[in-house]
Formats: C-alpha cells, structure tokens, sequence
C-alpha cells in the first residue's frame, strides 16, 4: 500500500467516477483503475463492486474512507503549517524580558507586531535578567530582553538601549522640590535599592562613595516597577529605569534626573543555534519602533 494507491481511492470516492478522478490526478483512466486494484490486493479486502462499469463502494470502502480523509485533512493541515513558516516563520513567537520592560515596553511591542501577524502566537514570560539569559540559551525563548549585568558570552546578541535613570521620589518628600537630583541630596535619604548586581546600582553608589554621601539602605529589590512601587508607598527614594515607571508618575510619584547621569542598559538576545526567524525580526523591529516612539517621561511639579 503506497500514497498513490489511496490517493486514486479517496479522487474516485469523491468524484464518483474513474474518469473524473483520472482528471483530479492528471493521468489516464487506466492507471487509476491499476492503482484501485493494487490497493485492494494491498488490504486484502474489495473497495468497489464493478455494476455496469460503474466502481459503487463496499461497506469496507466506506469504512476506510472515513480514516483515508482524517488522514488527507491531516496532511492539509501539514499543507497549511508549511505555509504559515514559509511566510510567517514558525508562527509562534517565545518572548521572555526583564521586569522593567516586561509590563510596558514588551507589550505595545506585541501590540505592533500583531498588526502586522495577528494569527501568530506571542508567548511572553517576566523574569530576572539572568534568567532571560539562561532560557535563551537553552532554546526556551527564541528572543530575550536582559540588563547589562548578565554573561553575554556564547550568546547572539544587540544592544537594545541605553536609558537615563530616574529619581523616583514619594509624594510629599523634600526632595520633589528639587528640579534634578545629585548624589550629595541623598544623604542620610531612605533608599530604595535595585539588586546589587545591578550595573546601575553600582553606578549611583560609586558617585555617592565620591562625595561622601550615604544613602540610609532600607530595602533591596530586583525590579523597577516595585522600587516604584515601593516610593510611591512612602518607603524611600528610588533610583529606576525608566522603562518601568509607566503610570506612576499619574499616580503622584516623583520622577526626576539624576545629574550626574547614570544608565540603564539593556540587550536583546537571540538563540544562538539558529539563524533569526521572520517573526523574531518583525518583533525586533516592532521593540525599536516602540522603543523610539515612546513619550517623554511626566515629572511632576
């Protein structure tokens, strides 16, 4: 039993009629009925009763057919599959991104990309930087957006950006009356601090140690939005990326610059065992459309 004896079963079950199935296949009437006959030889069981030159269906026959066309739906389902990468890439895309930009950047990105691919499939997981890392390289993800802190080795990658970070102060505090905020101004200042690891933690922290001054550390955490969180709470002042302060400012948390400047810096990361996919490069382009198109940061007076 071979596809092409099925496939001249299944074109004279639909059609009807040898004939009309020789024209379904492009070939002679000959060799469909050859193939009918040899599939019956092949199962060991007859698909038609000959009556006056007519091929009518066994019970057998019709039977088999119902799993003969499960079976060709399956294959237009591999048909329309192939397609779908061939035009789309693999049509589902695994976006995995730190915190900061995970719940605001990331998603008016899905949005954009899905204007032009509303059929794919966005997965998106938040996690630490590190971990972004980690599951990229393992091919969990096919696309990761990670701080600078993580190992960039052995991994495809492109700078994403670099960002001013802010001074995220609670409603009220003495320090919202200031138009920018210097290192000296957060002395003996609760402090809310990202994770150690942070490279922009360690920035703020270097130019405090140059002037003597000392921020009070009151808490630790590994994400911006909840350093926002945090200030806006009352708890201290927060230095944050400004990917993560959507809404907060809305909400009367104080955001100011810090002069001297201090940077976030992220990175896209790819898998690296495969060249980029159509999708990966339209979500690509859609970050940096987004990336480039955000508004400026409110700050409040």
């Amino acid at each position: 039993m071979n596809f092409r004896q099925i496939e001249a079963f299944r074109a004279v079950i639909l059609s009807g009629t040898v004939s009309r199935a020789a024209e379904l296949m492009g070939v002679t009437q000959p060799n469909v009925s050859r193939l009918v006959g040899e599939l019956e030889d092949a199962i060991g069981f007859a698909l038609f009763d000959r009556v006056k030159g007519r091929l009518i269906p066994t019970p057998e026959a019709q039977a088999f057919f119902r799993d003969v066309d499960a079976s060709f739906r399956g294959l237009d389902l591999l048909r329309s599959s192939a397609a779908r990468i061939r035009d789309f890439g693999s049509g589902q895309l695994r976006v995995a991104s730190l915190a900061a930009a995970g719940s605001t950047i990331v998603p008016r990105a899905i949005t954009k990309f899905r204007q032009s691919y509303p059929t794919a499939i966005v997965t998106l997981s938040i996690m630490s930087s590190a971990a972004v890392r980690n599951h990229v390289v393992d091919g969990e993800f096919d696309i990761g957006l990670a701080a600078d802190e993580v190992d960039l080795s052995g991994i495809d990658h492109q700078v994403f950006g670099s960002f001013p970070a802010l001074c995220a102060i609670p409603p009220g505090h003495r320090l919202a009356a200031k138009k920018v905020i210097r290192p000296e101004d957060l002395h003996d200042v609760d402090y809310v601090a990202l994770s150690p690891e942070d490279r922009a933690r360690v920035q703020f922290e270097a130019l405090c140690s140059a002037v003597q001054s000392k921020p009070n550390l009151v808490i630790e955490t590994s994400f911006g939005i909840t350093a926002c969180a945090l200030a806006i709470a009352g708890v201290g002042v927060a230095i944050v990326n400004p990917l993560a302060i959507d809404g907060f400012a809305e909400r009367g948390l104080v955001l100011r610059p810090l002069e001297p400047a201090v940077y976030f810096k992220s990175y896209l990361l790819f898998r690296p065992d495969m060249q980029k996919a159509r999708l990966v490069r339209a979500f690509v382009s859609a970050l940096m459309e987004i990336r480039n198109t955000r508004p400026s940061v409110v700050q409040n007076t």
